[in-house]
Parts: structure tokens; sequence; C-alpha cells
């Protein structure tokens, strides 16, 4: 039942007072994608040696058609193919990766583990239960009261936004609602409309909410023409990402975005620069690419950081795939990101160098990263609210905090 006070308290919290920093789109890929064939280090031999068959050709290999082989992007490391639509994002600086990212424990390779790990931001399962993103929420006062502050594109909260600041699951805009329950929406617009007309202080934060979802509310979906010619791919991530975008120009209120792309659990037929994975990453750089152009006028306040629980093992399995892995790569994206750059250390992929039964080995920990994030482009100060227990090291992923 709604009632001002469970509704409303939670915005006269003790928290910190600050303005809106960026506004973070936050993808999380599900099912453990193959971080070495995302960020290929063709520069090291031991890749091909471990990956006969899925290993993608360098640069330079002539045996094989130019649109198969590694995109160069130091030398080094390079994009899978089906990646090459984010390469303009890296030649403008816009676009960073962080390689051997992950958590420092987690060595029993559980999906459901380590995901619960990231979205509560821990590297143990001890610790609360609330989500990072949750808690950024609940630790930073920017005075905005929309309940679009944070939105989940799914029917369902995202884990990592879970917490005691109310957020939104917003299965498509024509389709507004809270809590899956389709009659939410006029059931809170006229309860907040009893609540606002009683000349308490509260009033304006209810009017607030009201306002944002009549905003929404006008949105027409169907009749939307993303900018620059974008053109998102039709399917679940692009139609998603194409939402983000109106929300964004709408100016409701959004703060936080959180997007799942599943099925990257290749144990069989992963293929190389053809074949399964290679599809998930056209799905995602295509998505992508639509979204940056479509809010470019944005971009000056906009982060966007896609992750997964772990990467792969270093060497391919007998079908032709590869296992559950630990290290993996962070993507970052936005005005403000420290582009053109792979960050962190390479720990290297002879068997000496790997980790547990042989793994990429973890040599960055994603709150390190993530905290840099809400430090430094969120605006938020209070880095051990969000990741408890743990005292971030900016690698400088971020150009500046302003």
């Amino acid at each position: 039942m709604l009632t001002r006070r469970n509704f409303l308290q939670l915005s006269f919290a003790p928290k910190n007072t600050a303005p809106r920093g960026d506004v973070l789109v936050y993808v999380f890929l599900r099912g453990a994608a193959d971080a070495l064939n995302m960020v290929v280090p063709h520069g090291e031999d031991e890749y091909y040696r471990v990956r006969p068959r899925l290993g993608i050709p360098r640069p330079d290999d002539t045996r094989v058609s130019s649109p198969l082989r590694t995109v160069d992007l130091d030398g080094f490391f390079g994009l899978h193919p089906a990646l090459s639509p984010l390469l303009p994002f890296w030649q403008e600086k816009e676009l960073a990766m962080v390689h051997a990212a992950g958590t420092a424990t987690d060595f029993d390779h559980s999906h459901f583990k380590a995901q619960a790990l990231i979205e509560r931001g821990l590297d143990s399962e001890r610790g609360p239960a609330s989500g990072w993103l949750g808690r950024h929420l609940a630790s930073l006062d920017t005075g905005n009261h929309s309940p679009l502050r944070g939105v989940t594109i799914s029917e369902r909260i995202a884990p990592s936004l879970r917490g005691s600041v109310p957020v939104t699951a917003l299965r498509s805009i024509s389709e507004y609602h809270l809590g899956e329950n389709d009659r939410a929406i006029p059931q809170m617009q006229k309860a907040l409309s009893a609540l606002y007309r009683t000349g308490d202080p509260l009033d304006a934060i209810a009017a607030e909410a009201m306002d944002t979802m009549r905003t929404v509310g006008a949105l027409e979906p169907d009749g939307y023409r993303p900018a620059h010619g974008a053109q998102y791919p039709d399917d679940e991530f692009g139609r998603g990402l194409r939402q983000v975008a109106m929300l964004m120009k709408a100016e409701a209120g959004l703060e936080v975005a959180c997007l799942d792309f599943g099925n990257w659990d290749t144990h069989i037929a992963q293929g190389g620069s053809e074949g399964w994975m290679a599809s998930q990453m056209a799905s995602l750089a295509g998505g992508l690419a639509a979204f940056y152009a479509d809010v470019t006028d944005l971009r000056q306040n906009l982060t966007i950081a896609v992750m997964s629980e772990f990467g792969r093992r270093v060497k391919e399995n007998g079908g032709a795939g590869t296992d559950h892995g630990h290290g993996g790569a962070i993507f970052l994206l936005g005005g403000h990101i420290a582009g053109g750059k792979i960050h962190g250390t390479w720990p290297g992929l002879h068997r000496e160098q790997l980790a547990g039964p042989g793994d990429l080995a973890v040599t960055t920990d994603y709150r390190d990263v993530l905290g840099e994030i809400v430090a430094r482009r969120l605006n938020n100060p209070q880095v051990d609210a969000v990741f408890p227990g743990h005292t971030p090291t900016f690698i400088g992923v971020t150009l500046n905090s302003g």
C-alpha cells in the first residue's frame, strides 16, 4: 500500500549532497564473455598456440581476408572484427578497455556466485545484500526525486540497483509500469495527486514524480527518430538502448540505466572470426555504436561500462569452445573516458603466468575501475559506502572529475 511515509521518507535519509554527474549506462554480459577473443592479444604467440581453431587471425595475416582479421589497436592488442563498429570511438579516444579485470577471488567458476559478487560490489559473500548502484543512489542526494533516477530495461530490477532508493523496471516505454503491475502508474498518479495537494513540504517531491510520469507517458516510441542517422539493431539489446536514449533526451531524471545481454556461455562451437560469439559481438557493437551516435550531443555527460562476470579459460576445449575462466575485460565509453588505451597490467598467457587451472590472471580489481567511475564521473565521494571494505586504487580510466 502506498503511503506518504513509505514512498517519500527515503528522500530525507542522511547522505552526501552533490550535483548530478554523468548518466551511467551499465551493460552486463551474462554467461562469461570470452575477453581474449574480444580484445585479442595478437602480439602474443601463446594465444595462437593454445587456440588453434578459435584464435582470431593477426591483423597482417594475409592467409585470410581482411574482414576476418583482428582489427589492430596498439600493435599488441586488437578488436575482434565483429566489434569494428566501435573502432571510431577508439580513434576519437573515447573508448578504452581494461584487460585482466575481475574479482580477486571466485575460483570456483560459478556464474551465479560471480554475478552476485559483482552486482553487490563485493569480493566475498559476506557483506550487504544491496547492489553497488543501489548504494550509490542511496548515498548521494542529487536533488533528483524522479522514479526514473535508476532504471532497469527489463521486467525485473537489476540486482546491482537493489537498495533503499526506489527504482524502476521499464519493460518498454509504451507499457511504462512499476513493479510489473500494468495498473501501477494510474494508481501511483492518483495517490501522488492526493499527496501533493495537502500543503505538506513533501508535496514538491510527489509533484516531481508525477511530472516525470507525464513526461514519459507523452513519449511516442513508434515515432522516435534517432539523431545523426543512427540505426539500432532490431534486437532486444538495440531496442533497450533506444529506450535509454529516449529517456536521456526527455530529461526524465535518469542517472543510471542497467541492461542485461545474455547468452555468452560458449562451451561448444564458440566460433572464431565468425559464428556464435561473433554474432553476439556484432549485436553488442551495433547497439553501442548506434546509441553513441544517437546521443552524441550528450556524451560529455555520459559514461558507458560493459562487463561480464568473468572471462573464459585461455586454452580452447575439445568442443571448439572455451570453459569458465577468471580475468575478463571491461569496456568504457564516454566523453571523459581516457580512451585509445588498454588499461591495466597484462599478466601474460604462458602456463606459469596463469591462475588456477589455466585462467587469465586478474591484475585489476573490477571495483577499482567502477570506483573511479563512481567518484570522478558520477560525482559521489562516498566510494566506501558503494564498495564497503574496499579502497579503490584509481588507474586513470577517466580524464578528470569535471
